[in-house]
């Protein structure tokens, strides 16, 4: 039996997450703590008492999500992936979790991110929209059709496909996605248009903090987002993580290739349980978790 563990992206975040670590553990303590110092704020005040709204900022939530996560891995007592993924943002706690960087330096890259990513969308507002029950191939050919910036952003499983760009664009392609016979087309109330080229001026700002940072060799390979297959080498890891900001996440074919590398068990990590319900939706026949059930009495 090989465990696989994920870890969720933006959107997982509610208000009051991380509180029960950060008061029962002294090592979610300690983390959240340096946290706060390293960020220069608070954070975990919006955590445990800030409102969903106070959440949703994107400079807030990445940061939020990040940190419930790896504080959560770090006080699992049997921690020993034989693979790991992360959603999106996700991914750096995957690669916090896995040692390929430290604690402190996975934070710095995500409040780099945020923030950047944050600009984007006030540069060119742009939005995202869930396409429900249309075959990749036809989702694909209409954003390609439709005029103005959209594309495939988020392959979340089999009938799952979330769009991404120019709200115009998006809208109609919406219309074109009903028309060709998607179940739903919905506008999802996110902040911008991520994982298209509207994130595209995020780049240049991510890269200097990611080419600064020191990544090492992981304890066991990390299925990335941008190509769905498994990375161990920091270099290769190093760039397909810059290229997943404007870069389609590719979770069903991330979550298939682990399947086939032999995972059966799965133990998503980090707030809610968005991943555990993709994973069912993928392969039913295999376990999947909250990692709270791993933590001990």
């Amino acid at each position: 039996m090989k465990k696989a563990y994920v870890f969720p992206g933006q959107g997982s975040q509610y208000p009051g997450m991380a509180k029960d670590l950060y008061k029962s553990n002294n090592i979610a303590y300690n983390m959240l703590e340096k946290a706060n110092e390293i960020l220069g704020f608070r954070i975990t005040d919006i955590m445990f008492d800030g409102t969903s709204e106070e959440l949703r900022q994107t400079d807030v939530t990445q940061p939020a999500v990040f940190l419930h996560s790896t504080v959560l891995a770090k006080c699992l007592p049997d921690f020993a992936p034989d693979m790991v993924a992360g959603h999106s943002l996700g991914e750096f706690s995957a690669l916090v979790a896995a040692g390929a960087i430290d604690f402190e330096e996975g934070l710095r890259l995500v409040a780099i991110r945020a923030r950047a990513m944050q600009k984007a969308c006030e540069m060119k507002s742009g939005t995202m929209a869930a396409v429900i029950n249309l075959a990749a191939e036809t989702i694909e050919k209409i954003c390609s059709e439709t005029e103005g910036t959209v594309v495939a952003a988020n392959y979340n499983c089999d009938g799952q496909i979330v769009i991404s760009g120019e709200k115009a664009a998006v809208e109609t392609a919406c219309l074109k996605m009903k028309e060709a016979g998607a179940k739903r087309a919905l506008i999802l109330p996110v902040g911008g248009a991520f994982h298209s080229p509207l994130m595209e001026p995020a780049r240049a700002e991510l890269a200097e903090g990611i080419e600064k940072s020191v990544f090492r060799t992981p304890i066991c390979p990390i299925y990335q987002n941008v190509t769905g297959l498994p990375a161990t080498d920091p270099a290769q890891i190093k760039a397909n993580l810059l290229a997943q900001l404007t870069s389609p996440v590719k979770w069903t074919q991330s979550v298939k290739s682990m399947i086939e590398d032999g995972a059966d068990h799965f133990t998503e990590v980090g707030p809610g349980n968005v991943l555990q319900g993709l994973i069912n939706k993928i392969a039913s026949s295999a376990i999947s978790i909250n990692g709270y059930q791993g933590l001990s009495d």
